[in-house]
């Protein structure tokens, strides 16, 4: 015979692993539960924290990126069309100058989706602590 364990869904509340609780005056306590996920949170902020700070050093690498790849392009178009060298550089000035900006701007906009992606992750986890609170007390 074969001998099959069935989960009839009937648990009153559900245990954490590893957590160790008490019975003591009607109240539950949970046994350093708090302290291990407190130190697991910080640690999980710490990493999220240079994962952010590698982001931010990549970024800010695109302004100079997008402006040398259109100072290449157009002073390779301009040698092929027989440009003088002098109004050569006075375009070429302008395009870098031109695309710096151009590259300021599309760092500008990443940095603003990262804190908007950010500011969602929080609130999203504020959330779930409320509910989680709220069920605490019932």
């Amino acid at each position: 015979m074969d001998y099959e364990t069935v989960d009839t869904g009937d648990k009153d509340e559900e245990q954490k692993p590893g957590a160790q609780t008490t019975e003591q005056d009607g109240e539950e306590e949970t046994a350093e539960i708090e302290a291990e996920t407190a130190q697991e949170r910080k640690a999980r902020e710490e990493r999220e924290a240079k994962e952010r700070e590698l982001r931010a050093k990549k970024r800010r690498l695109i302004p100079p990126f997008v402006m040398l790849l259109a100072g290449a392009a157009a002073s390779i178009t301009m040698h092929i069309f027989h440009y003088e060298t002098k109004t050569m550089l006075m375009i070429l000035l302008c395009v870098l100058v031109g695309f710096y900006m151009a590259g300021c701007v599309i760092k500008y906009m990443f940095d603003q989706f990262e804190k908007q992606i950010e500011e969602a992750g929080m609130e999203e986890g504020e959330v779930i602590e409320k509910e989680l609170a709220e069920e605490d007390q019932q």
